[in-house]
């Protein structure tokens, strides 16, 4: 399947995949799977692993566009993709300074505010002393967890006071920046978008039922008994109206390509809050991107290239002279 798109035209195509953050594992995985499906709509696709090879080699074997599926820091912030500018390498995804905004939670958060999108209540720490007054400020529970790490790596859900050392200490060794963020108890759905401004396209909502109520780094990526309801079940005026949001915060961030937004919502107002934006979602069989294009009628192979299809360069979007 190839969706009328010329795969020769594409050139040769490097799927960025390990690296070295600590989604290294996971990036794998996501790479394996992008690098065969491209494969199987005959694009010349090849791994590049930059934790193993030269940046360099890039150029050197005349990449013509690279498939980002590294997740984390030196994937998703912004680094890899000013490379890339600097390469002259189409890439997929958001441009430099989306992902430098979005893999900073505080950044975005701010942003967010500034625009009047729903965030949770949330204090930039530095230190146990101040994670213990964000905890009398916010109250319990609270997240503690990296300012810039994913796959809620570092994270952790303090509900007494005794808990806020070693959480502060935890996320503290993933990230110098530490963020206490208000707990919202309720439901929580995740929404992938596709595309850039306004013609970007929200797809169905996935709603998150982990064993047990943690939906931690296992049951993201290796449990079988977590729950991904697609249809979600929502009424479908909340679902639309938490899509429309997601859209708003997409394109507050500047971002293009593709993107998958968290949400929580609040079980006794109803009210949806964003969490964060992940400007290289996962693609591994677990995914939830994969599953929400699914559910629109796109399978794993259309979704793979149609992304690398609308690879770009940020500075293309500028005027030549």
């Amino acid at each position: 399947m190839n969706m009328g798109v010329d795969v020769r035209a594409l050139g040769k195509v490097a799927v960025l995949l390990g690296g070295r953050s600590a989604e290294r594992e996971v990036s794998l995985m996501s790479g394996q799977g992008v690098l065969q499906a491209l494969r199987r709509c005959g694009v010349d696709a090849h791994p590049f692993d930059p934790a193993e090879q030269d940046w360099c080699e890039l150029k050197r074997a005349g990449f013509a566009r690279a498939f980002i599926a590294l997740h984390g820091r030196w994937g998703e912030d912004g680094t890899v993709q000013g490379l890339l500018e600097l390469l002259g390498i189409a890439y997929t995804g958001s441009g430099v300074q989306a992902c430098a905004v979005a893999i900073d939670k505080v950044l975005t958060k701010r942003l967010w505010q500034a625009e009047g999108l729903p965030t949770p209540a949330w204090r930039h720490v530095s230190s146990v002393a101040e994670t213990l007054a964000a905890l009398d400020e916010l109250g319990a529970p609270m997240i503690v967890k990296p300012a810039r790490e994913g796959s809620t790596i570092g994270l952790t859900k303090v509900t007494e006071r005794a808990q806020c050392a070693p959480a502060y200490q935890l996320a503290a060794r993933h990230d110098a920046q530490v963020l206490c963020e208000q707990f919202i108890a309720g439901e929580e759905v995740t929404c992938a978008v596709l595309g850039q401004g306004e013609q970007a396209q929200a797809l169905p909502l996935i709603r998150i039922i982990a064993a047990g109520g943690q939906y931690d780094y296992h049951a993201k990526y290796f449990s079988d008994e977590t729950r991904y309801l697609v249809p979600s079940g929502l009424p479908p005026a909340e679902e639309t109206a938490i899509q429309q949001l997601v859209l708003r915060a997409y394109r507050a961030l500047g971002c293009r390509g593709w993107a998958r937004a968290d949400v929580m919502i609040d079980a006794a107002t109803r009210q949806p809050y964003l969490l964060e934006i992940n400007t290289a979602p996962g693609m591994t069989s677990h995914s939830l991107v994969p599953m929400a294009a699914r559910a629109a009628g796109l399978d794993y192979d259309a979704l793979c290239l149609r992304l690398l299809a609308d690879a770009a360069l940020d500075l293309s979007a500028w005027p030549q002279g």
